[in-house]
C-alpha cells in the first residue's frame, strides 16, 4: 500500500509565497493556476487583491478582473498605479470594459478614459453612448467578417490574421462593401467545405441579430430561442457594428434575476453586493416600499373601523379575519410570483393575458373550495368542542367563513396573476407587483369580501 503525500492548498501555498515575497515566483504560481482559483485567492485574501491582478501575466489579470463582483474591481483599480490600470483596461474586451466603467461616477470614468490608448478610448465612448440596459453595452467590436465572394481559403488567411483578437471564431460574419449584415456562418461548415469553395456558395440566409438599441432582456430570450453562442448586432440601417456573446448573456440573465429576486420581496433593486452596499443606501432601497405598504395597510384599518358596528354585534366576526386576509395574501402571492416568473423567462407574455385569466379563475375556485372546506369544518370540530363560543348560528358562521375564503382566494389569485401583466402592459417592470404589494392589495379587498358574506347569512341572526 502506497502513501501519497499530502500537496498543501492553494490557500496555504499562497500563504507561504507571501511570506517569501518572491515576486517572480508569485507570478509564476498565478500564472499556472485556473482563472477560477485566482479568483478565489481574491475572495480569501481581499487584503492582496491588487496585488495578486498586479502579479499576473496582464492577459491572465483580465480575464480574472471581468468575472469578479463590481465591488472587487473598485477596489483593485483604486489601489493599482495608473500604469498598471492603463494596461489592465487596455486588455479588457471592449464590453467588459464598458459593463465596469457604466458603474463608476462619471467623474471616475473621465479619469480612467484618459488612460485608455485612443482606439480603445474611441470604442469605449461609442458603446457608453448607448442607451443603460441596451445590447449596444453589451456588444463586443472583435470579431471576424469576410465578404460574400470570398473563398474558404481566403477565409482561413482572414482567421489566422485577425482570429487571435476576435471574441470568438466559432460564428464568422459575413458582410458586404458596404458593412451591412448579409448573414452568418458557422466555423464547422467553412471546415467541412472545400478550399475553392465562395462563402456565398456557403451560406444560407438565415441570420439572426439584434439592433443595439435592443433591450438586453429581449437579447436573452433571443439567445434561448436560437441557441446560439453568439449573435451580430447591427444598427437602423443594417450595418454590423459588433457581436454579443453567450458568456455575457449568462451575467445579464444572473443580474435580471437578482433584480427580480429583490423587488418580489419589496425592495428596490440593489445593484451591489448586498454586504458591499452602503448602509444609508440600503436603508433607501427598502423604506420606500415600506412606507407605500404600511399606507396600504392603514387602508385595513380604515375597513376595519367601517365595520365596526358588526364586529361589536358578533365579535365572533373578529377572530376569522386574521384567517380571511393571510388566505387571500397567500393565494395572491403564489399566482404574482407564478406569472411574474414565467414572463421572466418568456413562457407568457401579455397577449396570453386571458389564457392566465381562465387558468386562475379555475384555480382560485378550487384552491379556495379546499381552504374554504377546511374553515368551515373548523368551526364545526370546535363548536363541538366548544359550544358557547359560536352559539346557535355556528352553522351560519361556518358558511361565512368558508364562502369568504372562496372568494379572498379567488380574488388574490386573479389579482396575483393580472396585475404583472397590466404593468408590463403599461411598460413598467412586473416585478414591481411583489408579494408583499399583492398581499397587501387583497388584504383591503378581503376584508370587504368577508363582512359581504357575514352581511348575507347572518343579517338578522346576529347583525
Amino acid at each position: 500500500m502506497s502513501l501519497e503525500l499530502e500537496q498543501p492548498d492553494l490557500n496555504e501555498q499562497f500563504e507561504q509565497l507571501i511570506e517569501k515575497e518572491d515576486k517572480l515566483e508569485i507570478r509564476e504560481f498565478l500564472d499556472h493556476q485556473n482563472i477560477s482559483d485566482v479568483a478565489g485567492l481574491i475572495n480569501d485574501f481581499p487584503e492582496y487583491e491588487a496585488q495578486i491582478i498586479a502579479n499576473m501575466a496582464i492577459h491572465r489579470a483580465a480575464s480574472v478582473f471581468k468575472i469578479l463582483d463590481i465591488a472587487q474591481q473598485k477596489d483593485i483599480v483604486k489601489e493599482l498605479p495608473s500604469s498598471k490600470t492603463a494596461e489592465l483596461l487596455n486588455e479588457l474586451p471592449a464590453d467588459d470594459r464598458t459593463d465596469f466603467l457604466e458603474e463608476l461616477p462619471k467623474a471616475a470614468i473621465r479619469d480612467l478614459i484618459k488612460l485608455l490608448d485612443p482606439e480603445e478610448r474611441k470604442i469605449t465612448l461609442s458603446m457608453l453612448g448607448y442607451p443603460e440596459d441596451s445590447v449596444g453595452r453589451l456588444m463586443t467590436p472583435d470579431y471576424v467578417y469576410v465578404y460574400a465572394h470570398n473563398t474558404v481559403a481566403e477565409v482561413f488567411t482572414t482567421i489566422r490574421k485577425f482570429g487571435k483578437n476576435s471574441e470568438t471564431i466559432d460564428v464568422i460574419y459575413v458582410i458586404d462593401e458596404q458593412g451591412a449584415l448579409i448573414d452568418d456562418i458557422r466555423i464547422r461548415d467553412v471546415i467541412l467545405a472545400a478550399p475553392d469553395k465562395r462563402i456565398d456558395e456557403i451560406i444560407d440566409g438565415r441570420v439572426v441579430s439584434l439592433n443595439v438599441h435592443d433591450d438586453q432582456e429581449h437579447a436573452n430570450q433571443v439567445f434561448k430561442m436560437n441557441n446560439r453562442v453568439a449573435l451580430p448586432v447591427v444598427d437602423d440601417h443594417n450595418i454590423l457594428l459588433g457581436i454579443v456573446t453567450i458568456d455575457d448573456m449568462l451575467w445579464v440573465a444572473n443580474e435580471e434575476f437578482s433584480e427580480d429576486m429583490q423587488k418580489i420581496g419589496g425592495t428596490e433593486a440593489l445593484n451591489e453586493p448586498y454586504l458591499d452596499i452602503p448602509l444609508f443606501k440600503l436603508f433607501r432601497k427598502r423604506v420606500g416600499w415600506l412606507i407605500v405598504l404600511f399606507l396600504g395597510e392603514m387602508l385595513t384599518a380604515t375597513a376595519m373601523g367601517y365595520f365596526e358596528d358588526e364586529i361589536a354585534k358578533a365579535v365572533v366576526l373578529a377572530l376569522f379575519v386574521p384567517l380571511i386576509i393571510s388566505s387571500g395574501g397567500n393565494s395572491g402571492s403564489q399566482a404574482s410570483t407564478l406569472i411574474i416568473q414565467a414572463m421572466a423567462v418568456g413562457e407568457i407574455g401579455i397577449a396570453d393575458w386571458w389564457r392566465v385569466l381562465r387558468r386562475e379563475i379555475l384555480s382560485g375556485l378550487l384552491l379556495g373550495a379546499v381552504l374554504g372546506l377546511i374553515g368551515f369544518i373548523r368551526v364545526a370540530v370546535w363548536h363541538s368542542f366548544f359550544p358557547a363560543i359560536y352559539g346557535d348560528h355556528w352553522m351560519m358562521i361556518a358558511f361565512t367563513v368558508g364562502f369568504s375564503l372562496v372568494g379572498v382566494v379567488l380574488w388574490g389569485t386573479l389579482s396575483g396573476s393580472m396585475l404583472p401583466i397590466f404593468l408590463k402592459k403599461l411598460g413598467a417592470d412586473p416585478a414591481v407587483s411583489s408579494a408583499p404589494f399583492v398581499a397587501t392589495l387583497v388584504d383591503v379587498t378581503g376584508l370587504i369580501i368577508y363582512f359581504s358574506f357575514a352581511y348575507f347569512f347572518l343579517q338578522g341572526l346576529l347583525l
